[in-house]
């Protein structure tokens, strides 16, 4: 595991607050853009607070026996006004904006160069399953009608493309690679959370949205709902585990060699159910 303890971590406000280590290769820029907006706060809790105190002693009514009406007669504090308004535009356009700006075009080349893990996260009142394409790589066809149990994959069961398709209970990934991940839900709004990966995404229903970060260290951890929905909202919690490739690989082979030989299975008995109702029309 990573050390939370390091001459960083001193200095760094999100630290002390108890933010999880990092475990993604873009968070150290989500981290140190959290950590410069931390000691801005910070500048201004203790400037506002200083200022609180020079008020209460200098304006008691001792010292001030009749109220004064006229109010501040500088531009002190149409200077600060400015300068905090110039500070806010600096984290705006300087950190965020690039931060943003670098990881939305990030996506495409993620795509095209870097053979990312495709799933889909769905989220449901009140918990998470996930949707691996299988050992094709391509994902079955999807009608969101077909939903019928919290979580449902909605995959249209003749689709060839989804034979090999399957469900899992825990979202499990490979360390070193990148990983895009669909986010979706079959009921309400939810939002999916990885806090050591520095990621999150809304889950909104008739939407696939993604999400995507590469883990640099083998680790289990948890996948929260961020976003309230329901009297369940607390115990919306999935399981992540990042693991190495070949374990990824043998256990993903596993699920999808199952699940092919099971869906294969039912659609050639449906296949042959319709047939011998097409023959038994066609005798009357």
């Amino acid at each position: 595991m990573f050390s939370n303890f390091t001459i960083a971590s001193i200095f760094s406000p999100s630290t002390w607050l108890g933010l999880p280590a990092n475990y993604s290769a873009h968070g150290d820029q989500v981290d140190h853009t959290l950590d410069v907006i931390n000691w801005f706060m910070i500048a201004l809790f203790v400037g506002w607070t200083i200022f609180f105190f020079v008020c209460l002693f200098k304006f008691t009514q001792k010292k001030n026996p009749k109220a004064s009406y006229h109010g501040v007669k500088n531009h002190v504090s149409t200077h600060l006004e400015v300068g905090v308004i110039i500070i806010e535009a600096v984290l705006l356009l300087g950190f965020a904006l690039p931060l943003w700006g670098e990881r939305t075009d990030s996506y495409d080349r993620i795509l095209k160069e870097e053979n990312p893990v495709r799933v889909r996260a769905i989220g449901f009142q009140f918990g998470w399953k996930f949707h691996y394409a299988g050992n094709d790589g391509k994902f079955g066809f999807i009608d969101r009608d077909l939903v019928q149990t919290p979580g449902d994959a909605c995959l249209y069961k003749d689709d060839p493309n989804g034979f090999d398709d399957f469900v899992a209970s825990s979202l499990k990934l490979p360390v070193n690679r990148p990983a895009v991940v669909q986010v979706t839900s079959t009921d309400v709004i939810h939002n999916f959370s990885i806090v050591p990966m520095r990621v999150q995404q809304d889950a909104i229903p008739g939407k696939d949205i993604p999400m995507w970060f590469t883990p640099l260290k083998e680790l289990e951890t948890s996948v929260i709902c961020g976003q309230l929905c329901g009297d369940g909202h607390a115990n919306m919690i999935g399981t992540m585990v990042i693991e190495s490739q070949k374990t990824f690989n043998d256990w993903a082979s596993k699920m999808s060699s199952d699940a092919y030989e099971s869906n294969k299975a039912a659609f050639d008995k449906r296949q042959a159910e319709n047939k011998e109702a097409d023959h038994g029309s066609h005798g009357h």
